[in-house]
């Protein structure tokens, strides 16, 4: 699955760094929490010093994760680092202000990645869109770097692996990620804790966006959306940006094939997260309005006030959905 050439550079840039910096993307999920904690822990087994970074910290629901009261939301303005490892992140802009805010030049970026609308920002790159999950990734490159799979790092690549598939359910799952699951509980993770805990329990404030969105829910044809104002987001108590699910449940309807989520920010953008069911994809279109994703799962963040970008985002929705399925009309 990976390219020898790629794994033995890591195998070298690590084997020479002294001081690594480990970071993802602003608004982690368990893929990005995963990977991070993961590969912090195949580090302490090769005996490295580093440093695990994201912007907007870790949410509590995580708090189980092996590491997790190591991961910091700026990196350590007094270290030397020599080395940049980014996890889960699509481009140098979503590792946010904990990259762009660096007070140092580090010779290399490791970039692993399974976006598909991945810029290729590293010196090396190992970016395999086909993966379901970066960890899945991670699961593959840590035998070839000598690295056990101990029973926490079993927690942390299935945290990823659940999360990142919906519990085992999205469209590219097959038996190569159903034996790569089942290895890791062999290795000592707990199937029921982590599902409980990455995917089934959920904080107040997420049924209360829920609401705030389900009640400003709309519909043209095939896309549905909904907006959240900054207003009514800090009503909830909900900090994140992120969609908390709501996007995945609008796609779910019957007769929809799209859903977007925007939500404002305090500092005059919008977030847009955007769903999709096969055979539609919706990577192209967050891709030509500055972000990236999946194909059934991407996003983007606009400046502008959200009457304007909603405006913006519903007719692309639609557009992007009528040119998919022409496209496909063609071919059948």
């Amino acid at each position: 699955m990976l390219p020898p050439s790629i794994t033995k550079t890591i195998g070298t840039l690590l084997d020479q760094a002294e001081r690594i910096l480990v970071i993802t993307h602003l608004v982690p999920d368990g893929d990005a929490l995963g990977s991070l904690t993961a590969t912090g822990q195949a580090l302490q087994q090769l005996n490295k010093s580093f440093s695990l970074v994201v912007d907007d910290g870790l949410p509590s629901r995580f708090s189980y994760l092996p590491l997790a009261q190591h991961v910091l939301v700026a990196p350590d303005a007094d270290a030397n680092y020599d080395l940049i490892i980014a996890v889960d992140a699509g481009d140098l802009e979503r590792l946010g202000q904990a990259y762009t805010n660096l007070n140092q030049a580090i010779p290399h970026i490791i970039n692993i990645d399974h976006h598909i609308t991945n810029t290729q920002y590293g010196q090396v790159n190992l970016v395999l869109p086909e993966a379901n999950a970066t960890v899945e990734i991670l699961y593959h490159l840590f035998p070839e770097l000598n690295v056990t799979i101990t029973p926490d790092i079993a927690v942390s690549l299935l945290t990823g692996l659940l999360t990142d598939t919906l519990g085992l359910r999205t469209a590219g799952v097959g038996a190569d990620t159903l034996k790569i699951a089942s290895a890791l509980v062999e290795a000592g993770a707990d199937l029921f804790t982590i599902f409980t805990k990455a995917l089934t329990r959920k904080p107040l404030s997420t049924l209360l966006i829920w609401q705030k969105g389900l009640n400003n829910m709309k519909l043209d044809g095939d896309v549905i959306w909904t907006t959240i104002s900054k207003a009514e987001r800090h009503e909830t108590g909900q900090n994140s940006t992120g969609s908390s699910g709501l996007g995945n449940m609008m796609a779910d309807i019957d007769q929809v094939a799209m859903s977007a989520v925007l939500t404002e920010t305090d500092d005059g953008y919008v977030t847009v997260s955007f769903r999709c069911r096969p055979p539609y994809s919706v990577s192209s279109l967050a891709e030509d309005l500055g972000g990236g994703g999946h194909h059934l799962a991407a996003g983007c963040t606009l400046p502008g006030s959200l009457d304007e970008i909603e405006s913006l985002i519903v007719a692309r929705s639609i557009d992007s959905i009528n040119e998919q399925r022409a496209s496909q009309a063609k071919v059948d």
